[in-house]
């Protein structure tokens, strides 16, 4: 089995809730950030900014997929994501849940704004 790629490639790995999942995180971010670029980094797909800087990653596991911003987007939004379990600037999402697209679609744009206004970088 070869590394993926693409964002598809990688996508082809999952099936059932988890593409479903994934697939909807994806469109989430095609709609929020349209000028940022998919791309495979460390083997996840990375929504990178035109500038080069890395966005937000995905990662999709067993159970769960995560959504990994910077901590400071993650922190920005500590108070809406207690429902969810969090890393230092991940975001679990459950297979099956609804995904929360409406809060991921503010952090999405918050990133964006954190690079392209205070020059915050990746990680």
């Amino acid at each position: 089995m070869s590394k993926p790629t693409t964002v598809d490639e990688y996508l082809e790995d999952f099936a059932g809730p988890g593409r479903e999942l994934l697939d909807q995180v994806c469109a989430l971010a095609r709609a929020a950030v349209p000028d940022a670029t998919g791309a495979i980094k460390w083997g996840h797909p990375a929504w990178v900014h035109p500038s080069g800087t890395i966005l937000f990653m995905l990662s999709g596991h067993k159970q769960h997929a995560n959504v990994v911003f910077t901590p400071s987007t993650r922190e920005a939004f500590d108070a809406e994501l207690t429902p969810f379990e969090t890393g230092k600037g991940s975001v679990k999402l459950a297979y099956g849940e609804p995904v929360p697209a409406e809060l991921l679609g503010r952090m999405m744009a918050y990133r964006v704004r954190e690079h392209e206004v205070d020059g915050v970088k990746w990680m």
